[in-house]
Order: C-alpha cells, then structure tokens, then sequence
C-alpha cells in the first residue's frame, strides 16, 4: 500500500481543512502543524507523501475559492468531439473500456436475482465501500464525511431487490481501480444516467466543468436539472468523477459523499497535476544543454 492510500492521512487533511477554514489568514507551517498536534517534520512528511507538495502550498489548494480559479483556468467545454478524458493522462480512464450498464431489464426489476459482493478498503481520502457484481464494480462509496453504516445503506438501497454478501474479492477490484491499474465496471442507471456518466468520464484530471455542459454532452441541453440529479446518483464515485462538476458561479455545488470530500478531491488533484507539471519542468531543464 502506497504511504498515501491510508486513511490516516485523509483524516489529517479533513481536520487541517477545518483549521484553514477557520483561519483569518493563510498558517506558517509551524501555525498549522502546532493546530494539528504534530510535528513540523511529520506534518510535512504525511503531505508531501499524500499530495506531493508542502503544506503550506496545499493551502491554497484547499482555499474556498479554489473552485473559481479551476473555473477560471481549467473549465472542459466537453465538445462531443473531444474525448479529453479519454487521453493516457488519467491513470483511470483505461479501465472504461470494459464497463457495461446494466440491461433495461435489470434495471426495472431493481437488481432482483443479482448477487453483490462488498468490501471495505483503503483509500486516499479514507475507507471506501466498494460493491462488484460477477461483471465488475458497481459502487464505491466514502465513509469520511457520514460514516460506515450510511455509506452501506446509501448503496444496498440502489439495488433493493439484491442479495449483498462480504466477498474479499469485491476489495480486490476495488483496490485495483483505486490505483489505476483498471478494471471491468458494472452500472445500473436510466439512459440519462448513463449519457450524463459517460460526458462526467471526459473530464480530465484537474480540470472542471459545469451542470450545463454535462447536460448538453449528454444529449438533453434544457435539462440541466434532470443532469444535476444524474450527477449524483453516479454509483461509483470517484471512479466517474462528478467531482469535477462546478455551479457555472463557480461554487462546488453538491456533493454526494460530502462537500469537504469535494474540495479534498479537487486540491488533491489540482497539487499532484502541478507537481507533475513543475517535475516535468525541473526534469527538463536539469537535461537542457547549458
């Protein structure tokens, strides 16, 4: 398991987020570090090994206006014809090319005769319930923000008329996905559902985009509400990231399995990509000819 896949580190940063809200003004590491009850030097060690950047440049990831600059400066338009999301930037998007809805008929019957095998694992942002049919993974919830029983509740109650048994194997694929190493998918959702999850899947990492752009890239441009609602029925979470769905004011909106998971999401995101961008540019002129 990699240093930032346990959900010790995701409690840290739930609490620093609380701090940093509450803060009139943006915490010296040695501020934030003496709020969270540790060190400098381990507070330091479990950011850098969870986002890949220091704590204090975390902080404005982690900013209430953060959203308005992704708005800003990262919004997707999701032009039919442009499968961004699809690109080999994302760690995850290989694995959608196995995924499958459930037939009409299934969905109907609301999951009669369909057995479900569940599995709590470790996750970036805390324990993850993860759900798998003998086709693939069929939900993935958080518990960080509402807790184990409403998460097991909130994903039994999608496939009423199932049968739900702990099978190790459902955290196996679960484990899989999470780390990018893909995966066959399972869904069960109305047409609708099924258009607004496949535009939410050409959202790139980091980047944001908005209810009336996931409407029109589903086909149904006046029913932005209707295509709000699909966003968060989305069963699986951060494996078809609605995250990535901003108010066009650039407020975060709702949020499934709670809004400071959102904004966690978002940070984390938006950190690791500029990492990259600025390892890539450091990479590159240490190889630069002088």
């Amino acid at each position: 398991m990699e240093p930032h896949d346990t959900p010790y580190h995701y409690a840290l940063i739930a609490r620093a987020l609380a701090i940093i809200d509450a803060a009139p003004r943006p915490l010296a590491l040695t501020e934030l570090a003496a709020q969270m009850g540790l060190s400098e030097a381990h507070f330091q060690r479990v950011f850098s090994a969870w986002v890949g950047v220091s704590p204090q440049r975390y902080q404005q990831y982690l900013a209430l206006g953060h959203a308005r600059t992704l708005l800003a400066q990262r919004f997707t338009t999701l032009s039919v014809a442009q499968d961004v999301g699809l690109s080999g930037t994302s760690r995850l998007h290989d694995m959608f090319l196995t995924w499958e809805a459930m037939r009409p008929g299934e969905y109907a019957r609301g999951g009669a005769d369909l057995r479900i095998g569940w599995d709590w694992v470790d996750s970036a942002f805390g324990p993850a319930l993860v759900m798998a049919t003998d086709r693939g993974i069929c939900g993935l919830g958080f518990s960080a923000e509402k807790g184990a029983d409403w998460a097991m509740t909130d994903l039994q109650a999608r496939w009423p008329k199932a049968s739900f048994a702990p099978d190790p194997h459902a955290g196996d694929l679960g484990r899989s996905a999470l780390a990018g190493r893909g995966g066959a998918l399972h869904l069960m959702g109305s047409p609708l559902n099924i258009k607004v999850w496949e535009a939410l899947l050409r959202i790139p990492p980091a980047h944001v985009t908005s209810y009336t752009q996931i409407a029109a890239a589903a086909g149904a441009p006046r029913a932005v509400r209707a295509a709000a609602s699909a966003v968060g029925r989305n069963p699986i979470s951060l494996l078809i990231p609605c995250h990535r769905v901003l108010r066009a004011s650039g407020d975060l909106g709702g949020y499934h399995w709670g809004l400071p998971l959102k904004r966690a999401m978002l940070g984390w995101e938006s950190a690791r990509a500029d990492a990259r961008i600025m390892g890539h540019a450091d990479a590159q002129n240490i190889a630069a000819p002088r």
